[in-house]
């Protein structure tokens, strides 16, 4: 028995990839009762995203579930799903938009069968419009969406972020609109059909710089580790590596010369003042970096922490979890899986504090609880033998 906040609720997952488990991966965290659906090893023999079902990836993206193989490319396998759908809550899906009406499995078939159901899509470019059949890919809406024209070292060309941006957003911003239409039901009695897509959540995600332009006709240029408008506000090397220092206002700016040594730079009439800053970052980015070659990493940012000015060290991902503020939030989640032993998945970014949880949970493997949903659904055990016989399930 599942434990959490969100225990109540009936999960069918039919997503694979990342966006769409990432989206699923929010309810399960919290006890939704997930089962994720996959086809029978038969009917479909390709891998897990990321190098295989036992990759750190796919193990890391299916955690909390219980996994059924069925074939929904068979009447009867749809059947079998319509009748999860009588008592599910929540319907994930993140095919191309044509599959789903073609295999009968689309909003308005399975709100038919149940109203207050909550039906979830995410695709690479939205339900309908002229790219709505086109395959996502999260580095394309990267491009598409702006990402890639703003990151990485001026005139440099077009960088992708290091981790799929679209994918992960979209995932979030769908599981918000999941919890939204639960609330509503609670008042109106009737589900309804949420979706989202990459390249709607990566035009969201670019935020400020995308308001540059809706805003004031802006279009932000790559800025490298510059921040866009804050200045200084960078990356700067030490004797023993790299620091981030994020300089925002006069006030911030006067007491970053302050543990530089450098008054020189407050009253300098070519960085006195935000704008003049601005137009000098060059410049000035120079002056700081020959005042912060002379001490380690550590030294600096022990001395401006001290000071109230927001600076931190570049760790690699090792170094990451190596920190004790990082081993202090616990966002390594252990987890035991029968096969890999003891391990960590990464844990969730949000704390509700006094909300009881259940441990986290290994991914199944594939169609691992098949037997025990079709026997919550009345099927017999000799019924479950003859599906398996004809690769429905």
């Amino acid at each position: 028995m599942r434990r959490g906040p969100l225990s109540r609720f009936k999960v069918i997952d039919l997503t694979r990839v990342r966006a769409g488990p990432t989206a699923v991966r929010q309810l399960a965290d919290w006890g939704a009762d997930v089962v994720k659906i996959e086809a029978p090893a038969s009917v479909d023999t390709a891998k897990g995203m990321g190098g295989g079902r036992r990759s750190p990836d796919f193990q890391n993206l299916h955690r909390n579930k219980r996994g059924m193989t069925l074939n929904l490319k068979d009447p009867e396998g749809v059947a079998i799903l319509k009748r999860m759908v009588e008592r599910a809550d929540v319907v994930v899906e993140n095919y191309r938009p044509d599959v789903k009406h073609r295999l009968g499995i689309d909003y308005a078939a399975l709100s038919a069968v149940n109203p207050r159901l909550v039906y979830a899509s995410i695709s690479g470019f939205g339900q309908d419009g002229p790219y709505a059949r086109r395959p996502g890919f999260d580095q394309i809406a990267q491009g598409m969406g702006g990402l890639m024209s703003v990151t990485g070292l001026p005139g440099q060309g077009p960088v992708r972020a290091g981790i799929p941006v679209a994918d992960l957003s979209s995932g979030l911003y769908c599981a918000i609109g999941i919890l939204v239409a639960l609330l509503e039901r609670e008042e109106t009695g009737k589900g309804r059909w949420v979706h989202s897509s990459l390249l709607q959540a990566m035009i969201a995600m670019m935020d400020f710089q995308a308001a540059r332009w809706l805003m004031a006709s802006e279009v932000p240029p790559q800025a490298g580790n510059n921040h866009p408008t804050s200045i200084p506000t960078g990356v700067f090397s030490t004797t023993d590596g790299h620091i981030n220092v994020a300089c925002s206002g006069d006030v911030m700016w006067e007491r970053l010369c302050e543990v530089l040594e450098a008054p020189d730079l407050v009253a300098h009439p070519d960085y006195c003042n935000g704008e003049v800053r601005l137009k000098n970052r060059d410049a000035l980015n120079e002056a700081l970096q020959a005042r912060f070659s002379h001490r380690s990493s550590a030294q600096w940012i022990q001395a401006l922490n001290a000071k109230g000015v927001p600076c931190g060290p570049i760790y690699t991902m090792d170094q990451v979890f190596a920190d004790p503020q990082v081993q202090h939030l616990g966002i390594a989640e252990p987890l035991d899986h029968p096969d890999l032993g003891a391990t960590h998945v990464v844990g969730q970014a949000v704390v509700i504090d006094g909300a009881e949880r259940a441990p986290f949970t290994a991914t199944p493997g594939r169609g691992q609880h098949t037997d025990e949903v079709l026997a919550e659904l009345g099927f017999s055990a000799e019924a479950i033998a003859d599906l398996r016989a004809r690769d429905v399930v």
